[in-house]
């Protein structure tokens, strides 16, 4: 029935492009105004499809710092967002065989000045609302609707809590939440587009992180002809395995906790903030250079080959050493786990301070530190065979349907499509190594990384924690004019130049792997022109 609709949907589509003139399909971008008035969309009829728009608005422009990122640490964002018209909708309203009421339900913004460009905003946790459709991803401070893209985003077909998973219950929920509803909306984003400006957009991009990054990762295996440049960011793959890694490292940590007044292991104890200081200036000393430059950041994970036994004490604790169990703690956690048989379960987590420091908030500490922390849960050890079984048998059951590591990208990237990855080198829920780890696997399985490159490229954002933030991280970076540059003008991106508050006035480039960023040697250190991408 799907394809049945979806065929309805390009035959109306087909009969719009035809209908296009080519003066109308060549102007400037920036340049396309409406053919159709906005509060005039809530009468729009799709053919094939059960599609209700039950809002369609005028906004007017909102003045720079005005608006605050949809994020875990929102922050103001400094430029205007100029007018445009908001669109909301649903698709394919019903009951569900739990009672309760289901739609697929989307927020479009169609900017007044459109660039000709359409941009798919992915999601978060698992989902069950509406993030505000600015465009933020990989955007730096400058969302694609302020720069002229019509933006989307959807709740995914249910709504809930974050993480609340109780829609699961109903098939069709489920399967809008792995992949149908961001097909759909996808499709159905398109058509309104073509209709309320006359002609469809030249070129459709996607920009998620974490459910969004899984997202997008899902749109070039599932949907490869939907988009022309997808941008992922530190990607929920598979999170049967990432969660046996999280819960191995909390296993790790509650073996050494202290107990509390009703014997609980208490892990927050386990570290003091002067281990922690410790350990980070220990990792620094040891990884810090390895980019030429010492500078708070690493800048080459992959070349940190540190050992918290470098601080273990030989006799009693003091302030200058850690315990053998905290150095043993450490080691388990970064490890990662193992099955009986030696081999790796979850990939290792790379050795960087935002680790160590965190961050506040739900997702930013990797070692147990007091406050609101899905990361800091008391944990018993866990039997690696037996929960990697447990996860083995969900994947079959229900997680085949959110899996994203299939590598065959060879429609998405034969017309042209380009997939861009960043992963930030401190993020505490997913390892940036097991994103690396699939990009290496999709460019063996696609002519190889010489070939690939040509198409897909992947970013280490070094001291970054998930998605965002970081004591020594650089996380704004502009990955979406890039992949634009990419698609439309032949460029790779080869580095992009990243800041962040957390070294006020400082820039540096993010290579492509496998290349990283190394000091020259001379110039200013604070400035991206003073580094070179090397292998």
């Amino acid at each position: 029935m799907k394809h049945i609709r979806n065929a309805a949907v390009l035959a109306v589509f087909s009969v719009l492009l035809l209908a296009i003139t080519s003066s109308s399909y060549g102007r400037t971008p920036g340049s396309i105004a409406p053919v159709q008035k906005c509060a005039d969309l809530v009468n729009l009829k799709i053919a094939g499809m059960n599609v209700q728009i039950t809002k369609a608005e005028a906004v007017p422009t909102t003045p720079p710092g005005t608006l605050r990122t949809p994020s875990l640490s929102p922050e103001l964002i400094p430029v205007a967002i100029p007018a445009y018209c908001r669109v909301d909708g649903v698709i394919d309203p019903r009951t569900g065989v739990d009672a309760r009421p289901y739609a697929i339900g989307f927020e479009l913004r169609l900017p007044d000045n459109w660039n000709g460009r359409f941009l798919f905003q992915g999601g978060g946790g698992l989902n069950g609302n509406i993030i505000p459709p600015l465009g933020m991803p990989g955007a730096s401070n400058n969302p694609g609707l302020a720069r002229g893209f019509a933006v989307v985003s959807t709740d995914t077909g249910h709504k809930g809590a974050v993480f609340d998973a109780s829609f699961m219950k109903d098939q069709i929920a489920s399967l809008d939440f792995a992949y149908v509803a961001v097909g759909r909306v996808a499709v159905v984003s398109k058509e309104i587009i073509a209709q309320y400006y006359g002609q469809p957009a030249k070129h459709s991009y996607f920009g998620g992180c974490s459910t969004g990054g899984r997202e997008g990762m899902m749109m070039s295996q599932r949907y490869p002809t939907y988009f022309d440049g997808i941008i992922v960011g530190d990607p929920a793959m598979l999170t049967g395995y990432s969660n046996i890694g999280l819960a191995y490292a909390r296993g790790a940590f509650a073996k050494i906790a202290p107990k509390d007044a009703s014997g609980k292991p208490d892990p927050t104890k386990d570290f003091s903030d002067g281990d922690k200081k410790l350990l980070a200036e220990s990792i620094m000393k040891t990884c810090d250079e390895k980019d030429g430059l010492k500078d708070g950041m690493i800048f080459n994970p992959q070349a940190c080959r540190y050992d918290p036994a470098v601080l273990q004490c030989k006799g009693a604790k003091t302030e200058s050493c850690l315990t053998s169990q905290q150095v043993g703690a450490l080691q388990e956690a970064f490890a990662g786990p193992k099955d009986s048989r030696g081999n790796h379960v979850y990939a290792p987590f790379p050795w960087d301070t935002g680790y160590v420091q965190g961050f506040g908030g739900p997702f930013m500490s990797f070692l147990p530190s007091p406050g609101p922390n899905i990361l800091a849960s008391v944990e018993q050890p866990i039997d690696v065979d037996v929960d990697t079984l447990v996860a083995r048998v969900r994947e079959n059951e229900n997680q085949t349907l959110t899996d994203t590591t299939w590598t065959n990208l060879s429609s998405f990237f034969g017309h042209g499509g380009k997939l861009v990855f960043y992963h930030g080198t401190s993020d505490p829920v997913f390892s940036p190594f097991d994103t690396l780890a699939y990009y290496e696997r999709m460019a063996d399985a696609n002519g190889g990384l010489d070939q690939v490159m040509n198409s897909s490229r992947f970013y280490f954002v070094p001291g970054m924690l998930h998605c965002e933030g970081g004591p020594a991280a650089l996380d704004k970076f502009d990955l979406l004019a890039g992949v634009v540059d990419w698609v439309e003008n032949g460029k790779a991106p080869d580095l992009v130049i990243a800041t962040g508050k957390a070294f006020p006035g400082r820039s540096r480039p993010l290579c492509a792997y496998p290349k990283h960023a190394q000091y020259k040697g001379q110039g200013n250190p604070e400035d991206a022109g003073s580094f070179e991408c090397v292998k």
